[in-house]
């Protein structure tokens, strides 16, 4: 199993709270990646929010050829991160020619259109990166979005945050995910390795999805390019996300609905029974086969954990007004928010849905088998 650790908070923290997270859960993963997804970022990032930012690996001549792609595109450079890397002898990280994290520019010729339009662009933008690095993995894209750095690298998360300079130059943020790895199914490779980042909205899981198939051959057929990669099984978790919010415009606690419908005689509870079951038939190729928990941030920062139907995966909410942590294990919440009140923490059930909006006041417990929203207001 891989271990999970977001943390949701109302001040900058540095990413290391979270890996040091990890760290005590080591027993979950086997040190064959981490990644990390910052959102609401702070320190040099924090007065160019409106700025899209560019999260990627390259070899020096992707590196080259990356930056004359950027130029014909009208992209000019705001600012670029560069980690401090520190190697140590022992190590088992490969280093890798360029790591990327560079803000950018708008094209003039959409600097004045409507977010919809940008949107599009930086996504397109994107997915052509990734196409131009793949056939000789010159250039690995995760994100390309404002106010987001992603980060990946294979190796042990403690390791890999020390080998960015993490320990002594963090990016700070407000909303951080992180994933200790441990390969299951998959060759080890870099688009494999969670969080996965789709316009704004990210997830990342530990499980197995069995239902990858038909979901994937789904999504595929909706007409959305960025619905595409899938070295993993999980990342279509990314991209349900994204087409119940995005292209659907549903509310996020349908997402748990469309994911994990209830069976027909348990939707009369609700009060919109009809709703869910016209819902359940209509997008039933997107129902999960787990057992997963599902721990995913909406594009306006929200942040929430789900369980499948079996909820045979470890998964805990808790933490003090103004900082949540959502974590595989207790262990990982204590390290992570130790001066908390732990009659308070919550551990998601196969009918629940557990929110925590951006500034960490309180947690909200969707009940999907009634309707109803219990609120746990923090101290």
């Amino acid at each position: 199993m891989c271990r999970l650790c977001a943390l949701v908070s109302a001040d900058y923290f540095s990413p290391m709270e979270n890996i040091l997270a990890l760290e005590t859960m080591k027993e979950g993963h086997d040190g064959s990646g981490l990644g990390l997804i910052l959102r609401d970022l702070g320190g040099e990032f924090e007065d160019l929010k409106d700025f899209p930012i560019l999260s990627a690996i390259a070899t020096d001549k992707g590196f080259y050829d990356l930056d004359e792609f950027m130029v014909s595109k009208g992209f000019r450079t705001k600012h670029m991160w560069e980690p401090q890397i520190n190697l140590r002898p022992g190590m088992s990280i490969q280093r890798r020619d360029r790591y990327i994290v560079k803000a950018f520019e708008y094209p003039d010729a959409v600097k004045d259109q409507p977010w919809e339009v940008k949107a599009r662009l930086l996504t397109d933008t994107r997915l052509e990166i990734r196409r131009m690095g793949e056939p000789d993995g010159s250039v690995f894209a995760f994100s390309f979005w404002p106010d987001v750095v992603t980060l990946k690298e294979v190796g042990d998360p403690l390791e890999v945050g020390e080998f960015f300079g993490l320990d002594t130059k963090p990016i700070p943020a407000r909303i951080v995910f992180a994933q200790g790895r441990q390969n299951t199914n998959y060759a080890i490779n870099l688009y494999a390795c969670h969080p996965f980042f789709i316009q704004g909205q990210c997830t990342m899981t530990n499980g197995e999805n069995t239902a990858f198939v038909p979901i994937k051959e789904y999504l595929s057929g909706r007409g959305e390019p960025a619905y595409m990669g899938y070295n993993s099984d999980s990342e279509v978790f990314a991209h349900i996300l994204h087409f119940v919010r995005a292209r659907l415009g549903y509310p996020l606690k349908y997402y748990k609905d469309v994911i994990t419908p209830l069976a027909d005689p348990e939707m009369e509870r609700r009060a919109e029974a009809g709703a869910l079951r016209l819902l359940k038939r209509s997008l039933r190729m997107l129902t999960i086969d787990g057992p997963n928990c599902v721990i995913g941030c909406d594009q306006d920062g929200t942040v929430f954990m789900v369980q499948d139907a079996k909820k045979l995966r470890p998964g805990v909410v808790g933490g003090v007004r103004g900082k949540v942590g959502l974590m595989s294990e207790v262990c990982g919440l204590t390290a992570a928010v130790p001066g908390r009140n732990t009659d308070h923490d919550v551990f998601p059930m196969k009918y629940d849905m557990a929110m925590v909006r951006p500034g960490a006041k309180e947690i909200e417990v969707c009940n999907q088998l009634d309707g109803s929203t219990t609120t746990i207001n923090l101290a």
